[in-house]
């Protein structure tokens, strides 16, 4: 089911409906039951994934907790204590197998055997017989980093094992953020759900303005720079370079819309029913260098592996190249978590090796600074620095796009082949997207830069807009209705579009 659905449009005031009706004790068991709805509308079996990750995740949880009582029992003596240690962390070890176990099958199977058989084949070796068909469960590598997260905590010590299995349920499959993110911790949803809130109508407000501004972003830009990004990509021997260029810029826009606009409007819809989301997007595309980009682009994800992957490899604590080789580690697992294929590899790593080149960078110029006044802060160098770090991060847009290495390579190939008079001869226009669109679509973008560059800046616009007239926020909601009804792309000429981290 998907959010810019018909069939969400009927689920989603049915549920909220339902679950303020109903006492505030049982809300949660409603909430549980609408969730496991949501996920079965992509495949009713894996259904039975989700709950098993939900089930071992529970356990292991609670198992750990109780072997942390008995040391702070302080009746165990040293050689009890490190017996008990050992059951907690074979505990965490086994609940980490069979849960990277069941997303490893479903994600990499294909990607290991065929490049073992590729291996065995140069070796003149009898290769593999593998005639599986996986499909993908939709949301799997979300959830399943939510739930190891969660066991992680309960690990340190920093979080109390969920007694209530229903609830520990629910904080895995709220259905807002289940498919895609954010990717949540227990200290803020899980709390969340224990509590839930009397209806309010500013949460109603700004929950619909979130949600409205997320379909803006999907229907009216997403899904139509998707269809020149498609056009060329497709056929990239004969769209050479700069249409390769201009789909490229496109596909940023794009996969930034389509993700930020899935976030925005599971953020709104959880905040209609008072649960605060976490931010996961806070104007990327502004950013001033590539660490900063990350800190500011799929903020769930990046905070995952900065706090269960990079400092247990030793972080920055460990001397400059050690923190250098983490960092390449950490980008190329996350290059190989959102697809199981090497451009997606190359993609991490290009983002990962982009930082330990500006690590050497900053530090040169601290040393310039000694000898060399420069404003850092002025205008010219500030969107400099934006506009390097934009084709850094698309250059690096191919690969992901791409999906294959080979394709990726052709089309860089292709790329360097310029023909400026595309961008006046109106050649643009014969992309799958007309003159008219092609301009909305632009001044789609250009709005969309506005409303980052005002909270790039610390600008609250979703509380500014609230702040206003009711004729003001009246005539807003209209607008955002009507622009995406008429300059939406959807109906019988395009069929819904999937949001593209659901592969994911």
């Amino acid at each position: 089911m998907l959010f810019n659905s018909m069939e969400f449009f009927i689920f989603f005031p049915i549920t909220v409906l339902i679950f303020y009706i109903l006492p505030k004790k049982v809300r949660y068991v409603w909430l549980l039951i609408a969730s496991y709805y949501f996920y079965m509308q992509w495949n009713p079996v894996y259904i039975l994934l989700l709950f098993t990750c939900t089930v071992v995740t529970y356990f292991g949880g609670i198992f750990i907790e109780k072997q942390k009582n008995k040391m702070a029992g302080g009746k165990e003596e040293e050689a009890g204590a490190s017996s008990i240690k050992k059951k907690q962390t074979a505990c965490l070890v086994i609940v980490l197998f069979i849960c990277l176990g069941i997303l490893g099958y479903y994600k990499y199977a294909d990607f290991i055997v065929s490049n073992v058989n590729r291996i065995l084949s140069l070796l003149s070796i009898g290769t593999i017989q593998w005639e599986h068909s996986i499909l993908l469960p939709a949301g799997i590598s979300f959830f399943t980093l939510q739930a190891l997260g969660y066991l992680i905590d309960v690990y340190r010590g920093e979080i109390y094992a969920e007694k209530n299995f229903l609830h520990y349920a629910l904080f895995l499959s709220f259905f807002p953020q289940l498919v895609a993110g954010p990717i949540e911790r227990s200290k803020n949803l899980l709390v969340q759900l224990h509590k839930p809130q009397a209806f309010s109508w500013d949460n109603f407000r700004k929950g619909i303005l979130l949600m409205l501004w997320g379909l803006f972003l999907k229907m009216v830009i997403a899904d139509r720079a998707a269809i020149i990004v498609n056009t060329v990509y497709e056929d990239s021997t004969y769209y050479g370079g700069l249409f390769i260029v201009v789909a490229t810029l496109l596909f940023a826009i794009q996969i930034y819309c389509d993700f930020y606009g899935y976030s925005i409007i599971a953020k709104g819809a959880a905040l209609i029913m008072g649960i605060h989301l976490m931010d996961n997007f806070q104007a990327p595309y502004l950013a001033r260098n590539v660490k900063e980009f990350w800190r500011r682009w799929h903020i769930s994800l990046s905070g995952w592996f900065r706090d269960y992957l990079y400092i247990p490899l030793g972080g920055n604590r460990k001397g400059w190249l050690r923190k250098q080789l983490n960092l390449l580690l950490v980008f190329g697992v996350s290059g190989l978590w959102h697809g199981a294929s090497v451009a997606f590899i190359v993609w991490g790593g290009l983002n990962g090796a982009y930082q330990v080149l500006g690590d050497i960078y900053t530090s040169w110029k601290k040393k310039l600074r000694t000898w060399r006044k420069a404003q850092d802060d002025s205008f010219g160098r500030v969107w400099l620095q934006r506009i390097i770090t934009f084709g850094l991060v698309c250059f690096a847009w191919i690969f992901f796009r791409a999906g294959d290495m080979s394709d990726a390579i052709i089309i860089v190939k292709n790329m360097c082949h310029f023909n400026w008079w595309i961008l006046f001869d109106g050649s643009l226009y014969i992309l799958g997207v007309s003159k008219e669109y092609f301009h909305v679509l632009l001044c789609a973008i250009l709005l969309l830069f506005a409303v980052d560059l005002k909270k790039y800046k610390g600008v609250d616009v979703e509380e500014g807009f609230l702040r206003q007239e009711w004729w003001f926020r009246t005539l807003g909601y209209v607008a955002l209705v009507m622009i995406i009804l008429v300059f939406g792309c959807y109906g019988v000429e395009y069929d819904t579009q999937q949001f593209i981290y659901f592969q994911f």
